[in-house]
């Protein structure tokens, strides 16, 4: 019967829906759980508490790995904003932590995630760097903050050369220029700070200098 055959779909399509919300929920979830600790583990790092960072992005990893699996027979949730949002948090969680420690850095592949969601990682990576280029430089250590600058210019470089649309990209080119503002703004306090230090320096060498010796 026609009705009966109406039914039957409707209630396969009833089954796929639930399935597929269910997978929703859970990858919303998984989400948020991952950008938590990746933001926990990225503190971490800016707090030089590098067993814990490490400790986080393990955590994280189970979490990121449990999520590309659930999703795999749902690709229009994998590629949802939430979760690539996520996953990109989970990259430049592990970049920030290599830039600040001075590990080789890990790729996209290692990491399990896609291009763009690494591509934006790196980028935002850039806006940690800043933050930990600062810290350095209130501790005086100007050395490894303009190692850091480098590092960010280099990263830069690198970024601007993917010159495709953003419906590839995922907002790459905004992310870029980010990069660069960030990147030129700290290089003009990083040189005001290293001014700073060479004239104490200098001020300091010569006060010895006027000072008689005592015997």
């Amino acid at each position: 019967m026609p009705m009966n055959r109406i039914q039957d779909i409707a209630e396969r399509i009833c089954r796929s829906f639930e399935a597929r919300n269910l997978a929703r929920d859970k990858a919303l979830l998984r989400s948020r759980k991952l950008i938590r600790h990746c933001a926990n583990s990225i503190r971490a790092t800016h707090r030089l508490e590098f067993d814990i960072a490490v400790e986080l992005i393990h955590a994280a990893e189970e979490i990121a790995t449990s999520l590309i699996s659930d999703l795999q027979a749902y690709p229009d949730l994998y590629y949802a904003g939430y979760t690539q949002d996520a996953l990109k948090e989970y990259a430049e969680a592990n970049i920030t932590y290599a830039f600040v420690k001075g590990n080789s850095l890990p790729d996209p592949e290692e990491l399990g995630v896609e291009y763009p969601a690494y591509l934006g990682g790196l980028a935002e990576a850039v806006g940690e760097l800043r933050r930990h280029t600062l810290d350095l430089m209130r501790r005086g250590d100007t050395q490894r903050a303009e190692e850091l600058l480098g590092i960010m210019d280099e990263v830069y470089d690198v970024l601007v050369t993917f010159d495709f649309p953003d419906a590839i990209t995922r907002g790459l080119r905004r992310q870029t220029d980010m990069v660069r503002g960030v990147t030129e703004r700290t290089r003009g306090e990083l040189t005001v700070a290293m001014r700073q230090g060479a004239l104490r320096q200098a001020l300091e060498d010569f006060e010895k200098r006027m000072t008689p010796d005592i015997p």
